[in-house]
């Protein structure tokens, strides 16, 4: 059967002009859905017992199951949530006083293979749906019993390979009608795929886009990003330049830091010219290490100086504060963990 949150408002509308309900139905059903987060029909108290049997005739609910769930010092909490098909993701809460952030998933798995994450060495699986996404969400929202403040799609997968369900899900967290969350709070971070920068870009809503630079230096950024490889960076260098000219709004560069790779003096060279004189916002992070990895952190005096460097410049740029650092903090590691004992 086919999952209730997967249809459109109007496939809804029709449903209920089938089973003779009047339309106001929908906006009930679709409070308990999108809102409050029903996890079984019987929750859905205003709505009539035989609609919503009728309805658990012909839908299910889905949502994720929770698989495994780690807790941080710091307080974050970290979720391996199972899919109706078997599928894994990773998604993590991180609260910060009042606030409450989340990363989640577009996609389980992710067929970028960046060399250094754990997610890229396990493959795709497959592109999530947009419920699948918001779900995510939800599901941090409601083990938080708290109001999510902001999103960034940084989990598992690369969002704008799987572009139309990344935006609904955005639109859905957006509305007044699902989370409320302001536009500006919702992040998308990709590799850097240039047509769906510029789609992104002329999308009419304030949302925010990082993109995971790692390399100014066209020989590194293919050693370390290989799915992006016919993507140059000075075609990226220009449609950046482009979404800013049609946004108006500061990007973000994650950059990772890795010893001996890409935290040399000609690569902080490449860096400071990459972003001077551009609006950007340079987000320097330690890696995290991942067992079995060729790759390691830099040291926190090197993150410093790349940081001077690029402020010196008149770029925007910090150290981002790691979280969850007790536990598998990598995107990948707690699939792996789980998969491993599985074995």
């Amino acid at each position: 059967m086919q999952d209730l949150h997967d249809i459109t408002h109007g496939e809804l509308l029709e449903t209920l002009e089938e089973l003779g309900q009047p339309k106001f139905r929908a906006k009930q059903i679709e409070e308990w859905l999108w809102e409050k987060g029903a996890s079984s029909f019987d929750e859905m108290t205003n709505v009539p017992k035989t609609l919503r049997a009728a309805l658990a005739e012909r839908y299910t609910l889905g949502g994720p199951e929770e698989a495994a769930k780690q807790l941080s010092e710091d307080g974050s909490r970290k979720y391996l949530l199972r899919l109706s098909d078997g599928a894994t993701v990773e998604c993590v809460g991180m609260p910060t006083g009042t606030r409450l952030a989340v990363c989640a998933s577009t996609q389980a798995g992710c067929a970028m293979g960046c060399a250094f994450c754990a997610t890229g060495a396990s493959g795709l699986t497959r592109s999530l749906t947009a419920s699948e996404i918001y779900g995510q969400v939800m599901h941090v929202r409601d083990d938080f019993d708290e109001r999510v403040t902001s999103v960034v799609l940084m989990g598992q997968g690369e969002p704008f390979a799987n572009y139309e369900a990344t935006v609904s899900a955005l639109r859905r967290m957006n509305s007044p009608e699902g989370l409320g969350i302001g536009a500006r709070h919702l992040t998308v971070s990709t590799c850097g795929l240039i047509p769906q920068i510029l789609r992104f870009a002329r999308e009419p809503e304030q949302f925010t886009l990082a993109v995971s630079l790692h390399s100014a230096v066209q020989r590194t950024r293919n050693l370390l990003m290989p799915g992006v490889k016919r993507y140059s960076l000075l075609n990226l260098y220009e449609a950046m330049g482009t979404y800013v000219d049609i946004t108006g709004r500061r990007p973000t560069y994650e950059y990772a830091l890795i010893r001996g790779i890409n935290d040399t003096e000609d690569e902080l060279s490449a860096l400071v010219d990459f972003c001077r004189g551009t609006l950007a916002h340079v987000n320097i992070i330690q890696l995290n290490e991942v067992p079995g990895s060729k790759f390691h952190p830099s040291s926190d005096a090197r993150a410093g100086e790349f940081v001077r460097a690029l402020n010196r410049a008149g770029v925007e740029a910090t150290v981002r504060l790691s979280r969850g650092a007790d536990i598998d903090a990598a995107c990948g590691q707690l699939r792996q963990r789980i998969e491993r004992k599985r074995d």
